[in-house]
C-alpha cells in the first residue's frame, strides 16, 4: 500500500484552514494564467470571476488530499480497523485495486476501484472526496454533514461524473494490472 498526497486533515477545523490557505495561491494561479493568455485589464475583469478563483481553490485543495492506493484486501483490513466509518465505494466490487480517502472528523471514507488507470482513479477519488466530504462543510459553514450524497454529486457536476465513468470503465475492463 502507498499514499499519494499530503493533506489528511484530522479535524474539520484543520480542513477548513487548509482550504482557506489555498485561496491566495488560487488567486495567484488564476492571475498568472490570465497573464499568460494575454488578458488585458478589461478582459481580466470580465472573465476572472470569483467563481473562477473558487474553482481553482477547490482543485488546489482536492489535489493535495492524501489517498491510499492498495489492494482490495488492504482496504478491507483498513475497514475492519475503522468499523464506524461510513463507506462510499465507486466502481466495481470485482476489481482488485482500490484507492481511498478517509475523513476522521466525518467518520467517512470515499473509495474508488480501478484495474489499470491508477492516476485516473486517484483524480476521480480526490474530486469525489472533495465533493462528498469537504465541499458541503466549506460552502454551508455547517459541521453536521446534513447535505445528501445526491446534493454533493450535483454540486460536483459533469466533470466528476465523467471522471467516475472513466474509472468505472477502467474497472470493468478487467485488463491486466500494469
Amino acid at each position: 500500500m502507498e499514499t499519494a498526497g499530503t493533506l489528511a486533515p484530522e479535524s474539520e477545523r484543520e480542513a477548513r484552514e487548509a482550504f482557506e490557505a489555498a485561496g491566495p495561491t488560487a488567486q495567484q494561479v488564476v492571475r498568472e494564467a490570465a497573464r499568460a493568455m494575454s488578458f488585458d485589464r478589461e478582459e481580466y475583469r470580465e472573465r476572472v470571476t470569483g467563481e473562477v478563483v473558487e474553482t481553482a481553490r477547490n482543485v488546489l485543495f482536492a489535489e493535495r488530499l492524501a489517498v491510499r492506493v492498495g489492494t482490495r484486501e488492504e482496504f478491507d483490513a483498513w475497514r475492519e480497523d475503522h468499523p464506524d466509518y461510513e463507506v462510499t465505494e465507486l466502481g466495481s466490487p470485482d476489481v482488485d485495486r482500490i484507492v481511498w480517502h478517509a475523513a476522521p472528523f466525518a467518520d467517512a471514507v470515499v473509495a474508488a476501484t480501478f484495474q489499470n488507470e491508477r492516476e485516473a482513479a486517484v483524480g476521480t477519488l480526490r474530486r469525489q472526496a472533495f465533493s462528498r466530504l469537504y465541499r458541503p462543510r466549506f460552502e454551508d459553514g455547517e459541521s453536521d454533514g446534513a447535505e445528501t450524497v445526491e446534493d454533493a454529486e450535483r454540486a460536483d457536476g459533469a466533470a466528476s461524473n465523467a471522471g467516475a465513468a472513466d474509472a468505472a470503465t477502467d474497472a470493468s475492463s478487467g485488463g491486466d494490472d500494469a
